[in-house]
């Protein structure tokens, strides 16, 4: 027999959490505290009132043109399975040239040498083109070193990137759930992906989460927050 506390907050729709089975807790916004901690990767970061919040800015190093890895790493946690949920924004920086999108979104497993990672990531001028293949190429999955955007692109055209309605600069919310070889990307709260990757190219690891960029980029990332899985990711 459920005890009197569980049946009031079954009929009332709170959740149920047991002592044996409690769920897990997202952690406070990993992007409060000291930018100094962050470990760069062709990268500079620092903080910014950016659209009426507080947030960290991230630009590629003018000297690091063409580097194959641009992040700001969280050293704080260690992920492997859960959900990853932050907010994002980004426009192709002063002085880019014409293949700038304003590239921008997260990295997670990424392992100690800063080169082998799994991301998701958002090309915010695609997501209004004129030109509908443009808009198609909105979102992007990619897997470093091995499979970088081009690679997918090429041999499975349309499997890793698909189209999401965004606005340049404007803050994006994102939510990333990632289960061993799975993982999904959701943009604006949506209640459904709107990309899916069955077959993750990376094997499954434990890593780091971090701020990604890409080359000819402005971008401001805030309230990022991780809730470990036990299990399947809680939604």
């Amino acid at each position: 027999m459920l005890p009197r506390l569980a049946i009031v907050a079954f009929l009332i729709g709170l959740p149920i959490v047991c002592a044996t089975g409690q769920r897990p807790q997202p952690a406070g916004d990993l992007l409060a505290g000291d930018v100094s901690r962050l470990v760069l990767e062709n990268v500079t970061v620092a903080r910014a009132q950016y659209r009426g919040r507080d947030a960290v800015r991230v630009v590629v190093q003018r000297n690091a043109a063409g580097s194959p890895e641009t992040m700001a790493v969280i050293p704080d946690v260690e992920f492997s399975d859960g959900v990853i949920e932050v907010e994002i924004a980004g426009v192709p920086a002063a002085g880019a040239d014409t293949s700038a999108r304003g590239f921008v979104g997260i990295a997670f497993r990424v392992d100690s040498s800063r080169t082998h990672y799994a991301a998701f990531y958002l090309r915010p001028t695609n997501g209004r083109a004129r030109d509908q293949l443009r808009r198609n190429h909105s979102t992007q999955y990619i897997a470093h070193p091995e499979f970088p955007w081009n690679r997918l692109r090429q041999e499975q055209p349309g499997v890793y990137e698909s189209y999401v309605d965004l606005e340049p600069g404007a803050w994006t919310p994102i939510r990333i759930e990632v289960h061993g070889g799975t993982a999904q990307l959701f943009v604006n709260r949506s209640a459904q992906p709107v990309l899916i990757v069955n077959d993750m190219k990376n094997p499954p690891a434990s890593g780091r989460i971090a701020l990604w960029i890409d080359a000819g980029t402005d971008a401001h990332f805030s309230r990022l927050r991780v809730t470990p899985a036990t299990g399947r990711p809680e939604r």
